[in-house]
């Protein structure tokens, strides 16, 4: 059996690092995702972009950043999860941890840092290739998830 790496994405407002939705992979290859209630001191006064969500819809089927925290500490407490999009999903982890003083317990990498015998580039080339293929969105936490998981099944296995 495969050893499965701990996927995790997270979806952001455009040019932000306001958490919408989140998604990681649990060790027997399930999916976890949520939409995520976003905290008062996250909106502001100007026009927060949700890409395509309503603050109604977030508050009223997103889990509260608490219990995302405390569901994440569940299944990945002091790991390393693997990520397509370090940077931004590193900003949208952070807000989540800051909004309660929460050190984080969870630490990103690149997911193509798994696969040290792929070129630069391969990776997100197969990537690219295989979200085609199954006819996801990048964009979508779970997707994203999704597919990291198939890709890595395809290299280990291949």
């Amino acid at each position: 059996m495969v050893e499965i790496p701990g996927f995790i994405a997270v979806e952001t407002g455009d040019d932000s690092d306001l958490p919408l939705a989140i998604a990681w992979v649990l060790p027997d290859g399930r999916i976890k995702h949520t939409l995520i209630q976003p905290d008062d001191e996250w909106l502001d006064d100007e026009f927060n972009e949700l890409n395509g969500y309503s603050l109604e819809e977030l508050h009223s089927f997103g889990a509260s950043p608490l219990d995302v925290i405390r569901e994440l500490e569940g299944d990945h407490f002091n790991a390393t999860l693997f990520t397509a999009g370090i940077s931004g999903d590193e900003a949208a982890l952070a807000r989540l941890f800051d909004t309660y003083g929460i050190d984080p317990f969870v630490e990103l990498a690149p997911a193509d840092s798994l696969y040290p015998e792929l070129s630069a580039g391969e990776w997100s080339r197969a990537r690219n290739e295989l979200f085609g293929e199954m006819g996801l969105e990048p964009l979508r936490p779970e997707h994203e998830v999704e597919v990291m998981l198939r890709l890595h099944e395809r290299l280990v296995v291949s």
